[in-house]
């Protein structure tokens, strides 16, 4: 099967929906992925009043495009404001924190549920 033709996502058109069992914290919208036939996914999130852990299951950047997020990770605290960016490899164990931030996001594998 071949890859989705290239599209645009009208930021204003997006949808955000509750994510995972912290969906009063999170929320997300994914705009590409596995279904596109694509090793790398792709989104925004929306953390609120946010802080909950998480093991990172996949190779992860985040970039901040409003607001501040705090991931803590190795014992130290990374802290990221708007257009700064937080590298997560595969297999870190973190917790994230925020009180109102809007990020992007980039895994791969896209399929990371999966496998």
């Amino acid at each position: 099967m071949d890859k989705s033709p290239p599209r645009v996502h009208r930021f204003a058109d997006l949808h955000f929906q509750p994510r995972f069992e912290y969906g009063d914290q999170a929320a997300a919208i994914q705009v590409c992925g596995a279904e596109d036939m694509s090793e790398l996914a792709s989104g925004y999130g929306r953390l609120t009043n946010a802080r909950f852990p998480w093991t990172i299951k996949y190779d992860e950047i985040l970039i901040v495009l409003d607001g501040e997020l705090t991931v803590h990770a190795n014992g130290t605290s990374f802290i990221a404001g708007p257009f700064d960016s937080i590298w997560l490899p595969k297999g870190t164990d973190l917790e994230y924190e925020a009180e109102n931030a809007l990020i992007a996001y980039a895994v791969h594998p896209a399929n990371w549920a999966e496998a």
